[in-house]
């Protein structure tokens, strides 16, 4: 083994001694890789997941110091928090917005590796873990909701406990456990499996999902935690109404990711069919895909029937999550009447959809074949050269004094805006600035790679182009003044050989009897 004899004081020697600790535990199987410049986020979006879910933890973690799990205290110390603790509303709309990233990217790394074939490298358990993953994520964030204990989480602890109930046999074992004996019970239950035991879980499926190498880009990173702040700035999370046992609910939806499950649930069908039933038979359909897919190839164009199935689950979970979201406005009609959803026409919608999902796709992929061949044909006859976009040195070094210039103008707006009591702007702010963050240390990195990268080769000559030599003059057309020629009816002479330097006499190097003969080549150079 190689010994360095560079010593590392100070931070960077205690982050090296740190990080060389840390490789020598679980993170010996684990590679991170930090890339050198810019690459597309869909192949790390499991990363980003995991990035977020830190960020959950954090958030909800400064959260528990003031909240309280009771009844009669819930909602009134998430208003207290939201209203009177420093920074506590910046906290409340990170937490929320944040649960919402995490399943949206939960949802788009499962589409991208179930369109890209990525379970069919030997990856099954670790498609299966993720798909498990995904559901026990909505789990987390719809018990994170609840534990408010507004009328919009009291709607969803409504039909949780329906859905519970519905299950044969085991259906009421199953309720009392999750949510208690009663609405005394349910708050302090939700909150262990929010902050304990779903976390757990979740840890657990995360050791065996996570693959061997990690891509870790900090641009990245940076760019969704600002997205999370700027949506909490732009769309700051209300507290709602409290529940209260003496007050008929309002009109309300559970969060996105529920509206789906509730769309079917409002056909006033059979509760464990529509709510329970179809979710886990769509779940089982979805872990047993890497099973049922005996496609050789794994681009999504040679695997149409796959392709098409979850083109249609895609279309149908949007139908059904807009589906959810829509209440009449007619206020006229009482509110059960409003809330209830035709289930012919519903279910009508729904088998129409598969015909038209796989034929949708089938076109897709028509397309996408034809597009491959017009791009090869163009490519076999079209300029070998892609346009690239290169910044000057010059360039590079004005836009990061430019970002670092508006970097100093956030801070001390945000810092300007939390002091005012704007506290929906100074979130927003800090968004940006972690966009500028990252945009400089992209730019930044985009220079380090423009500086190890080889100079392009000099100008080759092309053969047409070489230089001619000069042709010989002869010795009369030298004697003759300048713009003069030979006469005519000579014969041109013969072309003189070029004169070649003859070698220095000894008088031309100044040695003559009286100088010293021991003259070496050296001494020739001296003055």
């Amino acid at each position: 083994m190689a010994a360095s004899l560079e010593r590392r004081t100070g931070a960077v020697g205690f982050f090296y001694w740190l990080w060389d600790g840390v490789d020598r535990t679980i993170f010996t199987a684990i590679k991170f890789s930090f890339p050198a410049r810019f690459v597309s986020p869909f192949g790390f979006l499991g990363m980003l997941t995991f990035t977020v879910f830190i960020i959950l933890g954090v958030s909800g973690a400064l959260l528990m110091f003031y909240y309280q799990p009771m009844l009669d205290r819930a909602w009134d110390s998430v208003q207290f928090i939201n209203d009177e603790v420093p920074f506590g509303f910046h906290i409340r709309n990170i937490h929320y917005h944040g649960s919402n990233a995490m399943v949206l990217l939960a949802v788009l790394h499962m589409y991208y590796q179930y369109f890209s074939g990525r379970y069919k490298i030997r990856n099954e358990v670790l498609w299966m873990t993720g798909v498990i993953l995904g559901v026990v994520t909505i789990l987390e964030a719809f018990t994170g909701y609840d534990v408010i204990f507004s009328e919009r989480a009291e709607l969803a602890i409504s039909i949780a406990a329906s859905l519970t109930t519905s299950i044969p046999v085991a259906g009421p074992t199953i309720r009392d456990a999750a949510l208690g004996s009663g609405f005394s019970d349910f708050v302090l239950r939700f909150y262990a499996q929010h902050v304990f035991l779903l976390p757990i879980v979740m840890l657990g499926l995360m050791a065996v999902h996570f693959p061997r190498f990690l891509v870790f880009d900090v641009p990245m990173v940076m760019a969704i935690g600002g997205a999370i702040l700027i949506t909490g700035g732009v769309f700051p999370i209300d507290m709602g109404f409290k529940f209260e046992p003496t007050v008929p609910p309002g009109v309300t939806v559970p969060e996105w990711y529920l509206t789906g499950i509730y769309a079917f649930m409002r056909t006033q069908y059979d509760k464990f069919v529509t709510g329970l039933l179809w979710p886990l038979l769509f779940i089982i359909s979805l872990v047993l895909i890497p099973f049922i897919d005996r496609y050789k190839k794994f681009s999504w164009r040679d695997r149409p029937l796959i392709t098409a199935f979850g083109i249609t689950s895609l279309a149908q979970i949007m139908v059904t999550t807009y589906w959810g979201f829509y209440i009449s406005p007619d206020v006229s009609v009482p509110l059960v009447e409003r809330l209830v959803i035709d289930p012919i026409f519903f279910y009508s919608t729904m088998i129409l959809m598969v015909p038209l999902g796989f034929g949708f796709t089938y076109m897709m992929i028509k397309l996408a074949n034809e597009a491959e061949r017009k791009s090869k044909l163009a490519k076999s006859t079209g300029p070998k050269k892609v346009a690239t976009i290169n910044l000057s040195e010059k360039w590079i070094n004005w836009l990061l004094v430019a970002l670092l210039a508006f970097q100093v103008f956030l801070n001390i707006a945000a810092y300007n805006a939390a002091l005012i009591g704007m506290k929906n702007i100074s979130l927003f702010f800090v968004g940006i600035i972690l966009l500028v963050f990252a945009a400089f240390f992209h730019i930044y990195r985009y220079a380090l790679s423009q500086e190890k990268s080889a100079p392009p080769p000099p100008p080759t000559l092309v053969q047409d182009e070489k230089p001619k030599l000069a042709e010989p003059v002869s010795v009369e057309q030298s004697k003759l003044p300048k713009g003069d020629s030979l006469p005519e009816g000579k014969p041109e002479p013969k072309e003189l050989a070029p004169e070649v330097p003859t070698p220095k006499t000894q008088a031309d190097l100044g040695v003559g009897a009286d100088n010293n003969l021991n003259v070496g080549s050296g001494d020739l150079n001296k003055p």
